[in-house]
C-alpha cells in the first residue's frame, strides 16, 4: 500500500457515506486532478483503481499521457482554455470540463478526429461572477448549451463550476445549488447528465448538491509544489 492508494480508499469511502447521507445511488466519477504531479505518481493512482485524471496544462498532459500510454486512462482536460490549444485537446482528451465560450467550443468541434468518439463536453459557468475566474455568466447558458450540443463531434454533457471557496457546509451547499438549478433548467431542453463539481475541501457539500463528478488533487496527491 502506499500514501496515494490509502488517499483514494479513503476518498472513496467518504464519497460512498456522503451519498448515503444525501440518499443517493447513482454513479460519482472521481476526477484524480494531477496537474503539477510527475507521471510516476499518477501510475501509483492507476495501480490503486484509479482511472480518470484531470489535468490543466496541455503540453504536461501530453508528456504524461506518453508515459501512461500502457494505462486505459480517461483523461480530462480542466483548466482555462487557450484558442491556440484546441486542436491538441481535441486530439489529447476524452472530456473537456472547461468550456465557456462558442469559439472554443467550434474550434474543439472542427479539430476532433473523426477516429474519435465525440469530446464529452461541460461548460464551465461563473456561478460567484468572480472576475478572477473564467466562466459563462447564467445570463448566456442556455444559449451556449444550445448551440454546442448540435455540433456533431461534441457531447454536451453538463456543466462545471469552481464557486468562490469557503469552509462553511451551509455556504458551499448553497453555492452549489445554484450550479445545480441551473443544470436543472437545461435539462428541460438538452439530455444532460453531468454536474462537475466539488474539489478537496467542498466535495462533500458537492455530492449533496447532486455532483455526478468531483474533482479532488491535494487530498489524493498531497500538496502540488509548482517549483
Amino acid at each position: 500500500m502506499t500514501i496515494i492508494s490509502d488517499s483514494l480508499q479513503a476518498i472513496q469511502a467518504s464519497i460512498l457515506h456522503a451519498k448515503q447521507v444525501a440518499g443517493r445511488t447513482d454513479e460519482i466519477k472521481l476526477v484524480a486532478v494531477s496537474k503539477a504531479k510527475p507521471a510516476d505518481k499518477l501510475r501509483e493512482a492507476y495501480m490503486a483503481g484509479q482511472r480518470a485524471f484531470g489535468e490543466n496544462y496541455v503540453q504536461e498532459a501530453i508528456a504524461k499521457q506518453t508515459y501512461l500510454q500502457d494505462c486505459n486512462i480517461e483523461w480530462h482536460f480542466i483548466g482555462p482554455i487557450q484558442s491556440n490549444k484546441t486542436q491538441l485537446i481535441a486530439q489529447h482528451f476524452d472530456w473537456v470540463h472547461s468550456v465557456d465560450r462558442l469559439k472554443i467550443a467550434s474550434r474543439l468541434n472542427d479539430a476532433r478526429p473523426d477516429t474519435l468518439t465525440p469530446l464529452n463536453i461541460c461548460i464551465q459557468i461563473n456561478s460567484s461572477e468572480e472576475s478572477s475566474k473564467s466562466g459563462a455568466d447564467a445570463a448566456s447558458i442556455a444559449e451556449l448549451a444550445k448551440q454546442i450540443s448540435q455540433m456533431p463531434k461534441l457531447k454536451l454533457r453538463g456543466i462545471m463550476a469552481i464557486p468562490a471557496p469557503t469552509k462553511d457546509l451551509a455556504k458551499q451547499r448553497a453555492q452549489f445549488k445554484i450550479v445545480a438549478d441551473i443544470l436543472n433548467a437545461l435539462k428541460q431542453d438538452l439530455d444532460l447528465d453531468t454536474l462537475s463539481i466539488g474539489m478537496s475541501d467542498d466535495y462533500v457539500a458537492a455530492i449533496q448538491e447532486g455532483a455526478t463528478i468531483v474533482r479532488i488533487g491535494s487530498a489524493i496527491f498531497g500538496a502540488r509544489n509548482y517549483n
